[in-house]
């Protein structure tokens, strides 16, 4: 229990300033039936107008914490790589910094567009490489080291392209931090391709 603990202490100070106020805007107006993927410790819970239909994460640690925090949200320990549920099963899928530490993301993001309905919603919040050359490289660099520290998280991941990649309509991209942090709204589009 003491990494999941010791995540949410580290990650207080960070919702204080802005975090919180950045998960409500990515959940304000989601509708219908909604999966969480990347759940970790139930940090977005709060920020819901209506609760998900389920949460994913492969941490069960975090996923135990989650439960503490909101025991009416169905959990579900897996994988975002192979996500547990029928085709088209959500009209919703909310994400907020989990990507940057999925092995595969482009496989997860396949797995997202299968569970989505056709003309589902995709919504995301990542910190992702920023696209200046001087900052871009710096994180490159750190990439590898606070990699081994951190589980895995990547801070020079391209989400935005790997979102286009795995087939979604992006329909509202911004950009925070100079480019640092992201929140996107995407769909799958009505004809979209597996």
């Amino acid at each position: 229990m003491a990494s999941a603990l010791i995540y949410d202490l580290f990650m207080t100070p960070f919702e204080r300033l802005s975090l919180r106020a950045a998960r409500r805007r990515l959940a304000r107006g989601v509708t219908g039936r909604t999966l969480e993927v990347g759940a970790g410790t139930g940090l977005q819970f709060a920020a819901y107008e209506s609760l998900p239909a389920a949460a994913v994460d492969v941490d069960l640690e975090a996923l135990r914490r989650a439960h503490r925090k909101n025991p009416r949200v169905p959990l579900v320990c897996a994988d975002a790589q192979a996500l547990p549920f029928r085709d088209g099963a959500f009209d919703a899928v909310v994400e907020s910094l989990a990507f940057c530490s999925i092995p595969d993301p482009g496989a997860a993001l396949g797995e997202v567009r299968r569970v989505l309905r056709q003309g589902g919603e995709l919504r995301m919040l990542e910190h992702v490489r920023p696209p200046g050359r001087v900052l871009g490289r710096l994180f490159d660099w750190l990439t590898p080291a606070w990699s081994r520290v951190s589980g895995g998280c990547h801070l020079n991941r391209r989400t935005a392209q790997s979102v286009r990649d795995a087939g979604f309509e992006i329909e509202t991209l911004r950009e925070h931090l100079r480019g640092a942090s992201i929140r996107l709204t995407a769909t799958r589009p009505r004809t979209s391709p597996g």
